[in-house]
């Protein structure tokens, strides 16, 4: 029997199993039990909460988090080696942290955890967009809240507004789902090992049922089109989708009040969702 205190401190853990980050996964360990704490905070209340966790690596964070009395903990992890630290906390836990071995990308987390559902991760560098991108369109959207840790650039464009350099496709579709704020950043020297660039923490809440846009399909068809010519005026950059499905541009911007000379950075997130709305009609 494992009591949680039996368990070693993270570097014991990293000393005694001989680990060492995977780059191809991305993997930068965060072993700081104030910062992964902090990360919680943001999240609470967690009491009768199913949390999913991605990447837990030797566990940190997993600590937090069922120190938080959630109600339960399930953490993909992919790679295979953090799964016997993984295990101690588990039966240091009983019945509280669920582990699955296995890609997150694949896992279908509202099928694995009963409701209400937070996701609370420090994701690795190399999916995090994908995985973000599968949440927030995901149908029905399953979750109550996200608590994320990127890369600073990817909370950048996450959260960005327009005019700003780092707005694009990802804040488009992120804010046409969810509140999106920046909690905190975290230097890269917190990490083991550091990686080239610091990190930023995003809290992702989503939007009234009613207010969420449900076409976002068409919102990325919209999307990709204008921002991957983003320096070229809408009238050029919307031309193909127009075509696509026989639109008259110029009646098409008019009817959202958009002029057709702008660049796609300086609309707004609710300009871009009544661009995918003409497409629906």
């Amino acid at each position: 029997m494992i009591t949680v205190s039996d368990l070693p401190g993270m570097s014991g853990v990293m000393r005694q199993y001989g680990f060492v980050a995977n780059k191809r996964l991305g993997q930068h360990f965060l072993f700081d039990q104030n910062i992964t704490d902090k990360i919680v905070l943001y999240a609470r209340p967690l009491d009768g909460v199913s949390v999913a966790e991605i990447g837990p690596g030797p566990g940190g964070l997993t600590r937090s988090l069922l120190q938080a009395e959630t109600e339960q903990v399930l953490a993909i992890e992919m790679d295979e080696r953090f799964l016997p630290p993984l295990g101690d906390i588990a039966r240091a836990y009983p019945n509280r942290l669920i582990l699955h071995h296995g890609d997150a990308v694949k896992v279908d987390i509202s099928k694995r955890l009963t409701a209400p559902i937070k996701i609370i991760a420090n994701l690795p560098y190399n999916v995090s967009t994908q995985l973000l991108t599968g949440w927030l369109t995901a149908k029905p959207l399953f979750w109550s809240q996200a608590v994320l840790m990127f890369q600073k650039e990817v909370a950048d464009r996450i959260t960005a507004g327009p005019g700003d350099k780092s707005y694009g496709r990802l804040a488009v579709l992120a804010q046409s789902v969810c509140i999106c704020r920046q909690a905190f950043d975290i230097p890269a020297r917190a990490f083991t090992p550091p990686p080239k660039v610091d990190s930023t923490v995003i809290v992702l809440n989503p939007l009234p049922e009613r207010e969420r846009f449900k076409a976002l399909d068409k919102l990325g068809e919209v999307t990709q089109a204008a921002f991957g010519q983003r320096r070229k005026m809408l009238r050029r950059s919307l031309k193909s989708i127009a075509l696509k499905y026989e639109l008259d541009l110029d009646i098409w911007l008019s009817e959202t009040q958009i002029n057709p000379a702008v660049r796609p950075e300086s609309l707004n997130v609710l300009h871009f969702r009544h661009l995918a709305k003409g497409l629906s009609n």
